[in-house]
């Protein structure tokens, strides 16, 4: 479930024109990975917090995506990107704090390629996903933004993004148990900033 559609697209090299009569990859990779681009920069605002940011991490992570794509695993499309999108916006931070760039110039590392081909459809709907569908979307953004990092990347990757427990932990090379115990702790703290307290007093009374 992704939010708003975001206002630019990235400045690939392929033509949009008619398709040459030789195969052409371009044309894939438009239809395989071009249509979770809104979802990829949702992700990237989400994990910078800036939106012109979040512009720059996203053309940087299509383009490597697009060079990329000749060797891609097969699986997931979606959460393949959001990994490159992830890996550039480390790089971002990286770069806002002055440090060498912690993720190298690969898009994935061969560990994370092999992941992401090997992974089951998200699961259904949460009742945090039904509640964030519902609720005004700057109002959810502005409280997900104020959650730590680690929780606030497994929130929007499951609850906004719908990815399942083995595609994030994949695609942030992260023990799935570890995924889990932050969705849990993610979802208590937006529970707790959104709920109102009579609402969240029969939740704690059925728990």
């Amino acid at each position: 479930m992704s939010e708003a559609k975001p206002f630019f697209r990235p400045r690939l090299a392929f033509s949009r024109g008619a398709p040459a009569a030789a195969p052409d990859p371009s044309a894939r990779f438009r239809e395989v990975v071009l249509p979770h681009l809104d979802a990829a920069y949702n992700f990237a605002r989400y994990l910078s917090r800036d939106a012109t940011a979040a512009e720059d991490i996203v053309q940087e992570a299509f383009l490597r995506a697009f060079r990329a794509f000749p060797n891609w695993r097969g699986g997931s499309s979606k959460a393949w990107l959001f990994a490159i999108v992830r890996n550039c916006f480390l790089n971002w931070a990286a770069g806002q704090r002055g440090d060498r760039p912690v993720v190298d110039e690969g898009a994935l590392s061969e560990a994370q390629s092999l992941a992401l081909a090997n992974v089951a459809d998200p699961d259904q709907e949460t009742p945090e996903a039904a509640l964030l569908r519902r609720r005004d979307a700057e109002a959810i953004r502005a409280v997900i933004e104020n959650l730590p990092e680690p929780f606030r990347e497994t929130l929007v990757l499951r609850e906004l993004e719908e990815l399942s427990y083995k595609e994030i932990a994949a695609l942030t090379a992260t023990p799935i148990g570890t995924v889990m115990s932050r969705l849990a702790r993610a979802r208590q703290m937006l529970s707790d900033m959104l709920l109102p307290d009579g609402a969240r007093q029969a939740q704690e009374v059925r728990r």
